[in-house]
């Protein structure tokens, strides 16, 4: 019994492990501070009381932040490819649900949970922001 619990630490601590393997490569983006404040009932937000309608709002976040309606909630993620150094093509696009890189690459995202599609050799998810509807706005921001 004496040297059960001390076997169970030692079994704790080896097992745990660091996420900086998994995260080495995640690193393209800044982590840049987002508070930033969209009215829905403003003509060029209008589509977000919607689900799965996308929006692209510019000066937030690297490359902007896409803001989409799930149907139950909002979620927004910055619009700048994490998988690559941010250049202009990096931007990327909306295409329906999912969102395109414009560089060579083409890597593409879905907007409801922030992962590749179909492409398994991608590291790195969309960078994520909070969304809190407050009244007719949403409240972006990390």
């Amino acid at each position: 019994m004496k040297y059960l619990f001390p076997l169970i630490f030692l079994i704790t601590l080896f097992s745990c492990s660091k996420n900086s393997d998994d995260n080495r490569n995640c690193n393209f983006l800044l982590d840049v501070d987002v508070n930033t404040s969209i009215n829905l009932t403003l003509p060029e937000y209008s589509q977000l009381q919607f689900p799965n309608n996308p929006v692209y709002i510019s000066n937030a976040g690297n490359g902007g932040v896409i803001v989409n309606n799930t149907g139950s909630s909002y979620i927004a993620f910055d619009a700048a490819d994490p998988n690559h150094i941010f250049e202009n093509c990096s931007v990327l696009k909306i295409n329906g649900i999912n969102a395109i890189c414009g560089c060579e690459d083409k890597n593409e995202y879905n907007l409801l949970n922030g992962l590749a599609v179909n492409n398994g050799n991608l590291r790195c998810p969309l960078k994520q922001y909070r969304v809190e509807p407050s009244g007719n706005n949403l409240l972006i921001f990390n």
